[in-house]
């Protein structure tokens, strides 16, 4: 396993070498000049120019590049243009709000996505796999916003069991700050279950038609222990795989849903920094989805290693 690890790593590090690059190129190709944003509209091109400067703007690009990367490998992530304040100090105050509707939608997508994919692929009826089918495709067709539309209208305004607007932190009222994430968690993780029940459901029917379930069919194991024991277990690598990078879009997700549902998180920063030119927050919220991405891939990979050894020779 550590051989296998090791292998990875080059693969890993090329990967955040192109991003790094394609994060500090990436805003400053968009239209605005965030010196200008600063000044405000008001400002004479010899103010405007004086920005630039303190904020180092006016160098080559190259240099502007280095400098920045030079800070990221001492862990010092710039300060925010237009917040003024830390770029780690308000990824902070935002980080809790993301990661617990990340986790959560996770908890339902995994859930979900696993029990349409074992109804569809294992189920003995013709009926259970049509709906299974059915409920795949309705959930492919309908985009997160217009799930969390459904669910607002569902459970906040015609039955109003819960809120659906703000958030409370866990880590001040746990009770009341459930209540609060619940729509937007199962938002988000009912949009991204289907891709995982699709493809489990296709590599069981699949699996099924192998010789090693007949051979256990002919040997006299009931439906119940081919299906979970001899399908299923060989199917998950799959599914894995589909979790691991359902994982990684959650983040983009979150971006839709925290507007929606009015939530204050890394998302709703994200959308206020590429609006405003904040090229230092943009970056460092750029490198930091793609490193989330690389490390949830990386945990996929390793999972999958220990089901199937075939893939450790492989690598």
């Amino acid at each position: 396993m550590v051989r296998f690890l090791l292998s990875k790593i080059p693969s890993i590090l090329l990967v955040l070498a192109a991003t790094s690059v394609i994060a500090f190129l990436l805003p400053r190709f968009a239209p605005g000049d965030p010196a200008q944003t600063i000044a405000g509209p008001e400002a004479t091109p010899v103010q405007v120019e004086a920005i630039r400067a303190t904020l180092g703007l006016d160098q080559p690009l190259i240099a502007q590049y280095f400098t920045w990367l030079g800070g990221l490998f001492r862990g010092e992530l710039g300060v925010s243009y237009i917040f003024n304040r830390s770029v780690a100090e308000l990824i902070g105050s935002r980080l809790e709000s993301t990661v617990s509707l990340a986790l959560l939608a996770a908890v339902f997508m995994i859930i979900i996505g696993l029990a349409l994919g074992i109804l569809g692929g294992s189920s003995q009826s013709r009926a259970s796999r049509i709906a299974a089918d059915a409920v795949n495709t309705l959930l492919i067709a309908t985009p997160a916003f217009l799930v969390g539309l459904l669910l607002i209208v569902l459970f906040g305004v015609t039955w109003r069991l819960l809120p659906v607007s703000g958030e409370v932190p866990l880590t001040e009222n746990f009770g009341i700050g459930i209540q609060y994430l619940l729509l937007p968690a199962l938002a988000l993780g009912l949009a991204m279950a289907p891709g995982i029940a699709r493809l489990l459901q296709t590599t069981m029917l699949t699996t099924r038609g192998e010789e090693f379930v007949d051979l256990a069919r002919a040997k006299g194991a009931s439906p119940r222990r081919i299906t979970y024991r001899h399908v299923l277990r060989t199917s998950l690598g799959a599914a894995v795989v589909a979790i691991g990078l359902r994982i990684g879009e959650l983040f983009g997700g979150a971006i839709i849903i925290e507007a929606i549902f009015a939530r204050s998180g890394l998302g709703q920063l994200a959308v206020q920094a590429v609006n405003s030119r904040d090229y230092q927050l943009v970056q460092v919220l750029v490198m930091g989805a793609v490193l989330i991405a690389v490390v949830s891939q990386l945990v996929t990979e390793v999972i999958l290693a220990a089901l199937d050894p075939r893939v450790r020779l492989d690598a």
